[in-house]
């Protein structure tokens, strides 16, 4: 399973084991809420696991781009074609600096990433 699809998943477990929690301690339910505490620190554990995996899994994308010998800020007219940039340059990465791996790179503007010169 891809691992953003795993933490959502256990999102909505959590979710659904809070709200189950709150309506036994509304009933008084002693050991259902022992139960339900117990299911969240399971799930809140292995949230925490899945998300340190995708920050490993992105520091090392980030690593492997800022590895390739050519890299440059994308002009805007490089940007509008985008289509035509990727079939004239094999193996371009475009990386934007609003996505997490942008964030994380700590770029500043549309940045392409490749083997060669473009």
């Amino acid at each position: 399973m891809n691992l953003k699809n795993e933490l959502q998943t256990i999102h909505n477990k959590l979710d659904v084991a809070k709200r189950k929690l709150n309506a036994a301690h509304e009933r008084g339910d002693v050991d259902v809420v022992k139960q339900f505490n117990k299911t969240i620190d399971a799930l809140s554990k292995k949230r925490d696991s899945v998300k340190a995996q995708l920050n490993k899994q992105l520091n090392q994308q980030g690593k492997d781009l800022s590895s390739l010998p050519f890299s440059r800020a994308l002009t805007k007219q490089e940007q509008a074609d985008m289509g035509k940039l990727k079939k004239s340059v094999k193996g371009l990465v475009v990386v934007h600096p609003m996505t997490k791996l942008g964030r994380e790179m700590g770029i500043k503007e549309v940045t392409g990433f490749a083997s060669k010169e473009f």
